[in-house]
C-alpha cells in the first residue's frame, strides 16, 4: 500500500497541496485529473521522492519497489536498449553491477567469496537469470524489433525511445507504478496493449493522462485535484465527469426533492454499472461502483469552457473534391500519393495515419499553406472555412491584448460582442488585457477556438484540437463538435474524440487511403481494412 498524509506543497504564497491525506490500494489504477497547473504531475514527484513536500509524508509498505515511466527521453542515451529496461529495477542492476565488479577482481577474497554468494542468492530470488530474456520479451511485445536491442538508446527515434522507457517502467512487476502522459508518441495499437496489460495488472498504478479514452479504459478510481485538496472517487474518468455534472445539475435544482435526487443517482449508477465492459479491470470497477455510497458523488467545482459552433449559412452539395493528391517530406519520403475523395453533407471525417507528419503536411495543403507535389483539390463556393493549425504561433506575434486580438478577426468591432467569445473560453475581466505573446499554449489553442466560434464556419479544419488543452476543454470542444451541424474534417491522437464525432475514418497511407463510413471502433477491429493497410504500408 502507499499512503501520503498531511501532504502540503506551497511554492511562495501559491499553495497547490494542502493536508492532502490518502491511501492508494493493491490492484486498483488511479487516474490523476486536474486543470492544467493543478499539480498533477507535481503530485507524482512527490511521490516518487524527486520533490520534497513543505510538510508531510510518503509511505510505501516495507519491502515493496516503485516504478516511474521517465519523461527525460535523453536520460539513457549512452546505454544499450536491453540494459535500460533491466535498469529499471534498481536494486537488480545494482546487485549485477555489484557482482561484475567482484568477479573482476584479481585478488578475489574469502570475503569476496562470501559477498557475491549472498549476491547470487538475492540475484535468483529475483529471477534475474530471466532478466534479459524478460526485457527481450517485453520489447519485442511493444514493438521493439530484436535487432535494436543492442543499439545505443540515442540511436531510435522518438516513437522507440518512448517504448524503450514504458518497457523500464513495467520491467520486473513494481508493485507501485508512477506513469506521466505515457500516451504520448504512441500509435494507438502501443496504447491498447498498454490497456489490456494494466487492465490485468494486480498492482497499484497512478497515472496522468489526457487521453480520455485510456482513463476509461484501465482506471478504477478517479484522483481528483481541486482547489489545493485531492479526492478519490471510486469509477473511470466518464463516470467521474457524468455524475458530476449530474450533481451540478441537481444542486441548482432546488424544486426537486431529495428523496427524487438520491433516486436519480442510483439509477444513474445503475445504468452505468450495466454499460461496463467485461474485462477484470472494468468488472471490478463494476462492482465498487455497485457498491458505491450515492454521497461520494459530488459536484465538480471546475469550470468548464462553452464552445458552440454555429453555422452563418448552410453548406451547399459541393464541399470537397480532391484529386490524386501527392506529397513529400523535405528528405524526399513519400508522405501520401493517390489521394481521392469527396467530402458531402454531414461528413464528420477522421483522418488518421501512422505517419503525424503525412497528416500534418496532408491539413496545410487542403488549408493552402503548402502545395502538392501532385494533384488537385477544389473547394466548393458555398463553403465557410475555419482552420485550427497544430502550429499557431504565427497568430501571435504581435503584442496586443486579448480583446484586440480577437477583434481583427470580427466584423462586429463591439468591445463586448468580442468579449463574449473570449468569455466562452474562460477569458475574463483582466485576463483579456494579457498580451497574446505571453500566453501558453493551452491559452493560445482556446484563443484560437474563441476566434473559430466568432467566423461561424460551415467547413471545420481541425489538426490536432486537443494538443495543450486540459480535460475539461478537451470535453467542451468534444461536446461542442458533436452537436457541431456542419462539416468537421479533423485529425486527432484522442481515441474518445474520435469516437464520440467521426462518422467517417480515412487512413492515409503512402501508397493511397481507407476510406469507410464507420466508427472508429469498427475500422481500428475490422478484419480486412487490417489487411488492406497492410498490403498499403508495404507497396
Amino acid at each position: 500500500m502507499l499512503s501520503v498524509s498531511n501532504l502540503s506543497l506551497r511554492f511562495g504564497k501559491r499553495v497547490l497541496f494542502e493536508e492532502v491525506n490518502l491511501k492508494f490500494t493493491n490492484g486498483n489504477c488511479y487516474g490523476i485529473i486536474g486543470a492544467n497547473g493543478a499539480g498533477k504531475s507535481t503530485f507524482l514527484k512527490i511521490l516518487s521522492g524527486e520533490i520534497e513536500p513543505n510538510t508531510g509524508s510518503v509511505d510505501i509498505d516495507p519491502g515493496k519497489r516503485m516504478a516511474v515511466l521517465s519523461q527525460n527521453h535523453f536520460a539513457f542515451d549512452e546505454y544499450p536498449v536491453l540494459q535500460t529496461v533491466i535498469r529499471g529495477h534498481h536494486k537488480l542492476w545494482s546487485i549485477m553491477e555489484e557482482k561484475e565488479v567482484l568477479y573482476a577482481k584479481e585478488d578475489f577474497s574469502e570475503d569476496d567469496g562470501m559477498r557475491a554468494s549472498e549476491l547470487e542468492g538475492e540475484f535468483a530470488e529475483m529471477d534475474g537469470w530471466n532478466a534479459e530474456s524478460d526485457a527481450a520479451q517485453l520489447l519485442s511485445s511493444l514493438g521493439i524489433e530484436e535487432q535494436f536491442h543492442e543499439y545505443l538508446v540515442k540511436d531510435l527515434n522518438g516513437n522507440q525511445k518512448v517504448r524503450v522507457l514504458l518497457a523500464q517502467a513495467l520491467f520486473g512487476n513494481p508493485d507501485v507504478l508512477l506513469m506521466d502522459e505515457p500516451t504520448n508518441d504512441l500509435d494507438v495499437d502501443t496504447i491498447r496493449w498498454l490497456e489490456e496489460f494494466l487492465a490485468i495488472f494486480e498492482n497499484t498504478v497512478l497515472v496522468v493522462s489526457h487521453d480520455r479514452h485510456f482513463l476509461d479504459n484501465v482506471c478504477t478510481h478517479v484522483c481528483d485535484i481541486d482547489f489545493g485538496k485531492i479526492q478519490i472517487f471510486s469509477g473511470n474518468y466518464t463516470f467521474w465527469y457524468q455524475s458530476s455534472q449530474l450533481a451540478l445539475r441537481q444542486r441548482s435544482d432546488q424544486n426537486k426533492k431529495s428523496e427524487d435526487k438520491k433516486k436519480e443517482l442510483q439509477e444513474f449508477i445503475a445504468r452505468f454499472s450495466a454499460n461496463v465492459a467485461k474485462s477484470k479491470q472494468a468488472t471490478a470497477r463494476k462492482k465498487m461502483l455497485e457498491k458505491l455510497n450515492i454521497e461520494e458523488i459530488q459536484p465538480s467545482t471546475r469550470k468548464y469552457p462553452g464552445i458552440i459552433v454555429k453555422q452563418g449559412r448552410e453548406v451547399g452539395d459541393q464541399i470537397l473534391t480532391v484529386e490524386n493528391l501527392s506529397a513529400k517530406a523535405e528528405s524526399g519520403e513519400v508522405l501520401f500519393s493517390n489521394i481521392n475523395f469527396t467530402v458531402s453533407k454531414g461528413d464528420k471525417i477522421a483522418f488518421i495515419s501512422r505517419n503525424t507528419l503525412a497528416l500534418n503536411q496532408f491539413f496545410k495543403t487542403l488549408w493552402g499553406e503548402v502545395k502538392p507535389a501532385k494533384g488537385e483539390f477544389n473547394w466548393g463556393v458555398t463553403v465557410t472555412m475555419s482552420n485550427l493549425p497544430n502550429e499557431n504561433a504565427q497568430f501571435f506575434m504581435e503584442k496586443i491584448n486579448l480583446v484586440d486580438w480577437l477583434r481583427q478577426y470580427s466584423v462586429e468591432k463591439d468591445e463586448t460582442y468580442v468579449r463574449g467569445f473570449l468569455g466562452r473560453m474562460l477569458f475574463s475581466g483582466e485576463e483579456t488585457q494579457k498580451m497574446c505573446t505571453v500566453l501558453s499554449g493551452g491559452e493560445k489553442v482556446r484563443c484560437m477556438l474563441s476566434k473559430l466560434m466568432l467566423e461561424n464556419p460551415n467547413v471545420l479544419l481541425l489538426d490536432e484540437p486537443t494538443n495543450h488543452l486540459d480535460l475539461e476543454s478537451i470535453q467542451a470542444l468534444n461536446n461542442g463538435l458533436v452537436d457541431y451541424a456542419g462539416v468537421v474534417l479533423f485529425h486527432s491522437h484522442d481515441q474518445e474524440f474520435i469516437n464520440s464525432i467521426a462518422n467517417r475514418i480515412i487512413e492515409i497511407t503512402p501508397n493511397g487511403i481507407i476510406d469507410k463510413y464507420m466508427s472508429y471502433e469498427e475500422f481500428a477491429e475490422d478484419a480486412q481494412i487490417k489487411e488492406r493497410k497492410a498490403e498499403l504500408y508495404k507497396l
